[in-house]
């Protein structure tokens, strides 16, 4: 349930792509073997252009223990992903005439402190200043129990508000939390059956449910933390997150649910743009993604030991989705390399090899770095034995050896290959770009 956004670093340009389906299947079946020897990710992925799912692979364990794998219709939690569904939900109601944006929240909980000055737009766009009761010590004990509806909001009022409505934005479950309550109440029906009824009969998800107490038996997955093996982790009680993240899933049906909704079949055009408006970072239920030249829009999300992503480009009509039931790398890169095979562009196949330099190792890479096909000077330093690369006015960020003269920065997808002898460095994402030491 909490917001991990991809994070592109560096601006690339654009690169033509032919408009083939095709994949190269052995190749990305070689890049997640490679995670799967290494233990660095337990999951599922999927890929679709034009609507058409052209690659689906499951790696790891459903369950660690007995050894049983996952296939393709293995599902898992997606934690904040839900928030999109939960989104789709308030606009169709919206559509429906049964709610509005500039609805304020004492309509419905006017207890909530700042009930008067917040409205349903507020809460979509996390700016109702409503404090995030995931973020409290407490919510480790809170997040195993049952609970109900009214010891839920109970929870919620407790945690009071952090800033004035609407005079910025930060991210709070609360807000989900509470549209969820605001959906029950206006139809007088559970979540849940909101959720089958308006969404996944919709556009027929065959393997998309609000979530109950894992059972492998059903074909689900339980989730895990890596410490020299990997260990089960705590199971939140799904009475918790409601729509903020207790939805779960397969890679294959949040690719057919991007699909529909980018597509028109679950919400109208206009409701689409309205989800797609940011402010201040956040749009209603979607972030914005950037991939090189391209935009793109989808979310992310983290509950026990579970991490999703699901983003869409309209180029193409590509979406990609991935859920782990167990990680020990970030995410990011995986998703950056399922977009990169989607539009056929370049990306390394990770050894992990262990090799370690010294602070004086490091001296021969250290300088300002131009390009005459990039935008950005590159400059490159060091703390202690750790390389540090910093583009003009971006923020510095640390690079993890590879190789001889190969380093990386995995979350944004960048690699950085020098040649000390010849003074340049090959900065590789998605594109290359040769540098020269100025």
């Amino acid at each position: 349930m909490k917001k991990f956004l991809l994070s592109i670093l560096l601006v690339t340009f654009l690169i033509k792509i032919g408009l083939s389906q095709d994949i190269d299947k052995v190749r990305l079946d070689s890049y997640f073997k490679a995670l799967e020897t290494n233990n660095k990710f337990m999951g599922s992925v999927a890929i679709s252009k034009n609507g058409q799912i052209i690659y689906t692979n499951q790696v790891g364990y459903a369950d660690v223990e007995n050894k049983k794998r996952p296939d393709a219709n293995t599902k898992y939690r997606i934690g904040s992903i839900s928030k999109t569904f939960t989104s789709v939900l308030i606009f169709k109601a919206i559509e429906a005439k049964k709610i509005s944006l500039v609805d304020k929240l004492s309509q419905y909980f006017p207890e909530i402190e700042n009930a008067t000055d917040i409205t349903i737009e507020n809460l979509l766009h996390h700016r109702s200043g409503i404090h995030s009761f995931t973020s409290d010590e407490a919510y480790g004990t809170l997040m195993i129990q049952s609970v109900s509806r009214k010891e839920l909001l109970s929870v919620v009022i407790k945690a009071g508000s952090d800033f004035k409505p609407d005079s910025k934005a930060e991210y709070s479950n609360s807000n989900f939390v509470i549209l969820s309550m605001i959906l029950e109440k206006i139809y007088k029906k559970d979540y849940s059956e909101l959720l089958n009824e308006l969404i996944i009969k919709t556009i027929k998800l065959q393997h998309t449910s609000y979530g109950k107490q894992i059972n492998i038996n059903e074909n689900e997955a339980y989730s895990y933390y890596y410490e020299k093996s990997w260990i089960k982790s705590l199971e939140t009680d799904m009475s918790v997150p409601l729509g903020a993240g207790g939805i779960v899933s397969t890679p294959s049906d949040l690719v057919s649910f991007s699909n529909a909704l980018f597509g028109g079949k679950l919400v109208s055009t206009h409701s689409l743009q309205l989800m797609m408006t940011i402010q201040d970072g956040f749009g209603m239920g979607l972030f914005k993604v950037p991939f090189n030249d391209k935009v793109g829009y989808g979310h992310d999300g983290r509950i026990d030991e579970f991490s999703s992503v699901f983003y869409h480009f309209d180029e193409q009509n590509v979406s990609v989705a991935l859920i782990s039931n167990g990680e020990n790398i970030d995410n990011n890169p995986i998703a950056i390399v399922l977009i990169s095979a989607a539009y056929h562009l370049p990306y390394e196949i990770p050894t992990f090899k262990e090799i370690k330099l010294t602070t004086e190792d490091l001296d021969k890479y250290l300088g300002v770095y131009s390009s005459k096909e990039f935008p950005l000077k590159v400059t490159i330093t060091k703390n202690d034995n750790i390389l540090m690369a910093q583009a003009t006015g971006q923020s510095a960020f640390e690079l993890e050896v590879t190789n001889i003269n190969e380093f990386s920065f995995e979350r944004a997808g960048i690699k950085l290959t020098f040649d000390p002898a010849e003074q340049t460095m090959i900065l590789t994402q998605g594109k290359q770009y040769k540098f020269i030491k100025d």
